[in-house]
């Protein structure tokens, strides 16, 4: 159950974009979803904020939310590295990743950046973590 500060929260990003998408093609947000959401607005102001629930993909039970993909545009992100921009990242996040989360891909970028490409990426097929399913012996 969301609380009423998180769903006024969410409400707020309305003026911006902040797509959700799940593998599954479920459309549902779940808790931890909606976390990330709200501290990565509360913590980078973005002007873009695509966040894809992956876990349907992997060997996990329905439902989970342990992996996950996000694009996010942030004029914070101007004059820093990549790294710098992961770490803002994972400082906003540093709880979920403790816990919940076992897998976040990030795409951090600048608006210029955005501009030039406004693509969230796609994550290759879950192997199971299996040596031989990837052909090694």
């Amino acid at each position: 159950m969301l609380s009423g500060q998180l769903v006024g929260r969410l409400f707020s990003m309305a003026g911006r974009v902040c797509l959700s998408r799940s593998s599954t093609g479920a459309g549902t947000i779940g808790p931890v979803e909606a976390a990330i959401r709200m501290k990565l607005e509360q913590a980078l102001n973005p002007e873009v904020l695509e966040l894809r629930n992956e876990s349907g993909g992997h060997a996990v039970p329905p439902g989970s939310e342990t992996h996950f993909r996000v694009a996010v545009v942030s004029s914070r992100f101007e004059g820093l590295s990549p790294l710098q921009r992961h770490r803002l990242v994972h400082t906003a996040l540093s709880e979920e990743l403790a816990g919940p989360v076992h897998a976040l891909a990030i795409q951090a970028r600048t608006p210029a950046q955005w501009r030039e490409n406004p693509q969230l990426d796609t994550s290759p097929p879950c192997l199971g973590g299996s040596k031989k399913t990837r052909g090694t012996p």
